[in-house]
């Protein structure tokens, strides 16, 4: 079976000191799309730990990136992409929203992120693909009230 015939998106160069962490992100996304998906959502929700839920602009920077340094992540590797991406997302302290999902007629199964509620950077409409798998920011956590509060202790009287 052969793939069909595409032509390739538009894609920059990027200077050679900013290539590390992109190419960085693909290496480690590499294995990580090999996990089945339990393990994979495990993983993922481990990575978010701490970061800020991030813009569609930065979303959309760190896609850019991992299509430019990656041909195989540009053309027909979207699991790897996604991950790629979500993981360069990270190294800059922000997480996007990863999913994975399918469409059923025909069927096919893809992988993304959103930022601010779209998609980033997919040719499909918003809804093409129902989410299975999705890994969102953690909420932000309240701050928490300094001094913390103490017990009141019963004075004992001698």
């Amino acid at each position: 079976m052969t793939s069909p015939p595409c032509a390739l998106p538009p894609r920059i160069r990027l200077p050679l000191h900013r290539r590390v962490l992109p190419l960085t992100a693909v290496s480690i996304a590499w294995p990580l799309a090999k996990l089945p998906p339990k393990y994979l959502r495990v993983t993922l929700e481990t990575l978010r730990v701490g970061a800020r839920p991030g813009t569609a602009a930065q979303a959309s920077a760190a896609r850019t990136a991992v299509v430019a340094v990656s041909l195989h992540c540009a053309v027909h590797n979207c699991l790897q992409r996604s991950i790629a991406a979500a993981v360069l997302c990270r190294f800059k302290g922000v997480w996007p929203t990863w999913q994975a999902g399918v469409r059923t007629t025909p069927f096919a199964a893809h992988a993304w992120i959103e930022a601010d509620g779209q998609m980033i950077d997919e040719p499909y409409p918003d809804g093409y693909y129902r989410p299975l798998l999705t890994v969102a920011p953690n909420a932000p956590r309240r701050a928490a009230r300094w001094p913390l509060p103490r017990r009141d202790r019963a004075r004992r009287t001698p």
